[in-house]
Parts: C-alpha cells; sequence; structure tokens
C-alpha cells in the first residue's frame, strides 16, 4: 500500500463500496422484519406491507450490485498493481541489477514475477473487499443493533473477537503451510528450468532418468505442502462456520427468551436475528479468502525482496549529466574495488588503469582474475564498491548511464541470441538499420556464409523455437551488432574466442581497422588480438601485474 498509488486506490474503492453495503445490509435487514411482522402479528395484507418489501427488496438488488462491484473493480484494481509491479521488477532487475548478482534463481525469478504476481488478483478482487467488509459491515450493524437491543449487541461484541482470535491463530500456521508451499513451488520450477535447459548435457551423461526421479520429489514435496495447506484451510473453516453459528445461537436464545417474556417487539428481534449471521458472515468469508490470496501475498513478500535488493547500478544522480565522448576523453580507473556478494576475495583490487583516446588495448589475464568486471565496469552493468572510474574527470556514475552506452559497442564473453530473426538479433545495436547495413556488419564480422547458407537469409528465426546457433556463431552475430553500433568505445570480451585460428585472425584484422578512432578494450586470451593492440595490461587476482610484450600497463 506503501509503494503503490494503484494499490491505495483499490483499497479506497473497496472501503467505499463496503461501506454502501453496510448501510445496505442494515436497511435490508430492517425493511425485511418491518414487512415480515405486520403479518405475523397482526394479519396484514400486501398492500400495507408493500413498502417495506420494495425497500427490501431494493437493497437486495443493491447488495447484488454491490458485490459486482466489489469483483470488478478488484479485478481492475489487480490488473494495474499486477502490470505495475511486474514492470518495477522487471525495470529493477534489467537497470538496477543487471548482472544478478543476488541469489534469486532464474527460474524463482520467474515463477514469481508470472505465477506469483498473477496470485495477487485475489488479494484484491476477493481477500481487500472482504477485509473492508468484516471491519465496516460488523461495525454499522452493530452500531444500529446497540440502541435497539443492548443484550445482543453485548453478545455480538463478546463473541466476534473470539472468531477473530481463532482467524489469527489459524492465520499464522496456514501462513507457514502457504511459505512452505510457495517453496516448493519455487524449487520445482528451478529445478524445471535448469533440466530443460540442460537436457542435451544430461542426455549425452546418461542422466536424464536421474533428473527425473528428481523433479519427482521435488513434485511430491509440493503435493504434500499443497494438502497440508488444504487440510488446514478446511479446519479452519470448519472453526469459523462453528464459532458463527454459536454467537447467532446464543443471540437467538436471548432474544427468544425476551420475546416470550414481552421485553422486546417482534419487529425490532426479527431485525437483530437477520442482521446477526450477516455480521459473522463477512469475517467468515475473510477467513477463506485469506486462505485463497494466501499465495499472492506471499509473492509479493518475494517480489518485494528482490525490489528491495541492493541495486549494483545507482542512476539517480546521472540523469541530467551528459556522456563525454570516449573518442576525445581519457577514461581513468581510480582506485577501483569490486566485492560481489557472497565473495570474500574482492573481484578488483585497486585498480589504476588510464585509456587514451583511440587506444587499443589488450586486457589478459587467466580466467577469474577480473578482466570481465572491468570490462562490465566500463558499460556500466555494476559500479565500483570503492574507488571510481572517471571520464574527463567526470565520476561515471555522474553520467547517465543510457546515453554514456549509446556510445558503446559491447561484445560480451557469452554472447545471448533473442528467440527473432537473423536481423533483428542484430538490429539490437542500432534499431533504425537497414537490412545492407545489417548484411554488411555481418559480412565484416564473417557471418556472411552462415547467413547466406539458411533458408530465409535475413528473416530466419534464431533461438527458441528456431535455428540454434554455435557458440562461435552466436560470436559473430555479437560482433556483427558491434559494427553496426559505429561506437566510440569499443568493450570486446573475448570476442574471438570460439572462432578457429584463421578466421580470428582475420577478425583481429577487421576489428583494428573497424574501431580506428575509437577507444577500445579487448579481454582476450588470444594473441592475434594481443599482437593486434596498442597496449597489453596483465591481471591477475583482481590486481594490474606487469605489462606483455607489446607495452607496459598504465
Amino acid at each position: 500500500m506503501r509503494e503503490s498509488r494503484v494499490a491505495r486506490r483499490a483499497l479506497g474503492a473497496a472501503a467505499l463500496l463496503a461501506l454502501i453495503q453496510a448501510v445496505l445490509t442494515v436497511i435490508w435487514a430492517v425493511a425485511l422484519a418491518a414487512a415480515i411482522a405486520p403479518v405475523v402479528m397482526d394479519g396484514a395484507g400486501l398492500s400495507q406491507v408493500r413498502t417495506a418489501i420494495v425497500v427490501a427488496g431494493c437493497a437486495a438488488v443493491g447488495r447484488a450490485l454491490i458485490a459486482w462491484g466489489f469483483e470488478a473493480t478488484g479485478r481492475v484494481g489487480a490488473q494495474q498493481v499486477m502490470s505495475e509491479l511486474r514492470l518495477r521488477l522487471t525495470a529493477h532487475v534489467l537497470e538496477a541489477r543487471p548482472l544478478s548478482q543476488g541469489t534469486e534463481t532464474i527460474g524463482g525469478l520467474a515463477t514469481v514475477a508470472v505465477q506469483g504476481v498473477d496470485g495477487l488478483e485475489l488479494v484484491f478482487a476477493r481477500y481487500f473487499p472482504q477485509m473492508m467488509l468484516a471491519v465496516i459491515v460488523p461495525v454499522a450493524a452493530i452500531g444500529w443493533i446497540i440502541p435497539t437491543d443492548w443484550l445482543s449487541a453485548a453478545i455480538l461484541i463478546v463473541t466476534i473477537p473470539v472468531i477473530i482470535i481463532f482467524m489469527i491463530l489459524i492465520g499464522l500456521g496456514s501462513e507457514r503451510r502457504a511459505k512452505a508451499r510457495w517453496a516448493a513451488m519455487q524449487m520445482l520450477g528451478g529445478r524445471f528450468f535448469e533440466v530443460v535447459r540442460g537436457l542435451t548435457t544430461l542426455r549425452v551423461h546418461d542422466r536424464a532418468e536421474a533428473q527425473v526421479a528428481v523433479l519427482e520429489e521435488v513434485g511430491e514435496a509440493y503435493r504434500r505442502e499443497t494438502m497440508s495447506t488444504l487440510r488446514l484451510a478446511f479446519l479452519s473453516a470448519l472453526v469459523l462456520e462453528l464459532a458463527a453459528a454459536l454467537g447467532t445461537a446464543m443471540v437467538a436464545v436471548a432474544l427468544g427468551v425476551r420475546l416470550v417474556d414481552g421485553g422486546i417487539g417482534l419487529q425490532a428481534s426479527l431485525a437483530v436475528l437477520i442482521l446477526a449471521p450477516e455480521i459473522y458472515q463477512p469475517i467468515r468469508q475473510l477467513g477463506a479468502q485469506f486462505h485463497a490470496s494466501a499465495d499472492g501475498m506471499i509473492a509479493a513478500e518475494e517480489i518485494f525482496a528482490v525490489l528491495d535488493a541492493p541495486a549494483v547500478l545507482d542512476e539517480a544522480s546521472g540523469e541530467r549529466v551528459a556522456a563525454p565522448s570516449p573518442s576525445r576523453e581519457t577514461i581513468v580507473f581510480d582506485g577501483v574495488g569490486v566485492a560481489y556478494p557472497g565473495r570474500v576475495v574482492p573481484a578488483l583490487d585497486g585498480i589504476q588503469l588510464s585509456l587514451a583516446p583511440g587506444e587499443f588495448v589488450a586486457l589478459v589475464g587467466p580466467s577469474g582474475a577480473g578482466k570481465s568486471t572491468i570490462a562490465s565496469l566500463l558499460v556500466r552493468l555494476i559500479d565500483p564498491t570503492t574507488g571510481a572510474v572517471r571520464i574527463g574527470g567526470r565520476d561515471l556514475r555522474q553520467v547517465n548511464a543510457d546515453a554514456w552506452r549509446r556510445r558503446i559497442a559491447w561484445v560480451p564473453q557469452r554472447p545471448r541470441i533473442f528467440a527473432v530473426s537473423v536481423a533483428d538479433n542484430v538490429r539490437v545495436a542500432d534499431p533504425g538499420a537497414s537490412d545492407d547495413a545489417i548484411r554488411e556488419a555481418l559480412r565484416q564480422a564473417g557471418a556472411a556464409e552462415l547467413v547466406d547458407g539458411l533458408a530465409e537469409g535475413l528473416a530466419t528465426r534464431l533461438g527458441e523455437g528456431g535455428r540454434r546457433l554455435s557458440a562461435g556463431e552466436a560470436q559473430r552475430i555479437s560482433l556483427a551488432r558491434a559494427f553496426l553500433r559505429r561506437a566510440e568505445l569499443f568493450v570486446l570480451d573475448e570476442p574471438t574466442a570460439h572462432l578457429d585460428g584463421v578466421l580470428a585472425a582475420e577478425l583481429a584484422l577487421v576489428i583494428r581497422r573497424l574501431t580506428a578512432g575509437a577507444t577500445t578494450l579487448a579481454v582476450t586470451h588470444r594473441l592475434e588480438l594481443v599482437h593486434a593492440a596498442d597496449r597489453v595490461v596483465q591481471i591477475d587476482n583482481g590486481r594490474l601485474m606487469v605489462a606483455g610484450p607489446v607495452g607496459v600497463p598504465a
């Protein structure tokens, strides 16, 4: 409610409708009693009670319309809140945590973002409206009963808290069960995602059957938790129904005794007796809706746990600062350190490095030395833990991240191929690029023969549901994106890692030619790129070491 204006509007609408429902309930009960009592006591005809019947009928119709309004406004509010939450979750993961350094798994995050957010529909369509009814209707009804029959009001005031105490006790157990069930669901989703993604590897190593057994075990755990939750839900419904029935019976007995003694009139006692179950009903229904909406509430906790995770990027301060040109300004790593969550040893420690405008620098070192972390800092996928990356003397954190990235061409170590056409995969770097420009970029990346061999050429769908690419082919698509960008800063993370020696040597020359005039950092193990560099910098265990054969580190 604090985080979402849409959620506050939905709750406000539910409160207003609940207030109208409470008034209509009292009117309906009083009018119904006014229609019945004269007939029973005095044998009144239809004409004498017509007004009371019409009022009771109108109130009943109004209550039905309000019930529909609860459902309609709740579902509209739910859809808006769900959309807002998904957008915030996506924006947080993409913008504040693009490398996903948190503990959340992809499968678990997908479960939260899809099925978990969907669970919130019941929260807004059923639980919140019922919560408003459970608060407002009893207060309004008892407020009318007190001057009419104080003894019945006292019975209701005493018994309602007893039901609420039962609800709280049952709710605590239900919440624990719901959390266990949700954890089992996330584990099942994550396991299934991993099995599907690694199906080929599992089959080759004859481990497919073992994974089927694991999935069966996780699925069985989910079934057990689900059945345990349902048992508790049924038990709670029985307890609440019994408590409400006993409370209504106590009111009925008290009214009956005083009606016989003449202590209360028939019309007043009928109105109180009709209102008594109406007071208990929203409270009973609240317990039922709590169980139905438990998944949504647990999912909301998971969503906000992700949203509250610390950002690895601080973009708030850079929105008004233009991005300096890397082809004219020197980039300086000034005592940069990076520490990832859950790692004792920092990935980088006290890095001092400069990249002059137009310089081609090769960064070499063993796996895990910190090369990709330096590349990620340049692209601003992460920010330094200590120190600063500066350009033209300005801290890169003060620069608008989107404007900065528009000046950069990036080739990651593991390029992502999307489930779209070849052309659209390359066009990621420049959405307005023509097909001719894309063909030229693919030719420069050594991927012309790959595309020519496809039945639909540039229109061939890649990735999920389409043509699968080898690691080398995916690398060439990624290089084509970089060549299409016409960037001022090239950040190449192992751009020739999956290519054969001949093609790697050819591409090294192409890269050197196409990056002329631009600043380039190439993370590499390949001698072809090392020999093409102006300067070689060596890194090991997060620290800059002795320079390679071409030059010395800055």
